[in-house]
C-alpha cells in the first residue's frame, strides 16, 4: 500500500510519504475498530476521531488526514480511494509527510484500511 501511495504522488509529482510507524499503530487500531464495532466512518464510537487518536497518542502535527477504505483487496481501495476527489486530496496533499496504513483482513470478505496522513 505504501508502494503504490508513493507511485501515485511521485506520478502526480509529490514527494514520498516515510511511514510512521506510530501512525501504523493507531492505523491499525482505527481499521480493527471498524470491523470489531461493525461500523465505517471517521468517527469511533470508542476511539473518537483520527485526530483524537494522535494527540493521545502524542503525535505531533500541523495537518493531518485520515482515509477508510473497503474493498476485497489492498490495490482495489488504493484505486477506490484514488477515484474520489476528497480521498485522491489526501493522498496528493504536498503538506503530508508521514503516513501510517491499517489493514486488517476480513477473508472471505476483503480487507478494512485506514491511512492517517501528517505534516510537520
Amino acid at each position: 500500500m505504501l508502494n503504490a501511495l508513493n507511485q501515485a504522488r511521485a506520478d502526480n509529482g509529490r514527494q514520498p510519504l516515510k511511514l510512521n510507524l506510530t501512525l501504523t499503530a493507531l492505523a491499525r487500531q482505527k481499521a480493527q475498530d471498524m470491523v470489531t464495532n461493525n461500523y465505517f466512518a471517521h468517527t469511533s464510537p470508542t476511539l473518537g476521531t483520527a485526530f483524537d487518536m494522535m494527540k493521545k497518542a502524542g503525535v505531533y502535527f500541523t495537518t493531518a488526514g485520515e482515509n477508510l477504505g473497503e474493498a476485497n483487496s489492498v490495490y482495489a481501495v488504493h484505486y477506490r480511494l484514488l477515484a474520489s476527489p476528497t480521498h485522491r486530496a489526501n493522498i496528493m496533499n504536498s503538506t503530508y509527510t508521514e503516513v501510517g496504513i491499517g489493514v486488517i483482513d476480513m477473508q472471505p470478505s476483503g480487507v478494512m484500511v485506514a491511512e492517517f496522513f501528517i505534516g510537520k
